[in-house]
């Protein structure tokens, strides 16, 4: 049986790094934090405003990352906007 070692933060983004590489793909540090930051301040605006447009335009550029370290592995939204934002991007 083979022993794993839990993961740290430190382990996956040294201090003072602010990306890494992850399965080929640039992950900059906070990608996660706005996602999700943006995903909640979704759920409050109206389809079709500017604002709304700017978040999901945020949202669609950081999808591939998220998708690539994993996160859609071990999370499902709940959200129908934040389905379709990963649905496009796979």
């Amino acid at each position: 049986m083979s022993h794993q070692t839990a993961v740290r933060p430190e382990d996956v983004l040294p201090a003072g790094a602010d990306t890494t590489a992850i399965n080929g793909q640039t992950v900059r540090k906070g990608s996660v934090a706005a996602f999700v930051a943006n995903a909640i301040q979704l759920d409050g605006l109206t389809e079709g405003t500017p604002e709304y447009t700017t978040l999901i335009t945020q949202m669609q550029e950081l999808a591939p990352v998220l998708r690539t370290i994993g996160l859609l592995d071990v999370f499902e939204p709940r959200s129908p906007e934040v389905r379709r934002i990963f649905a496009d991007a796979a």
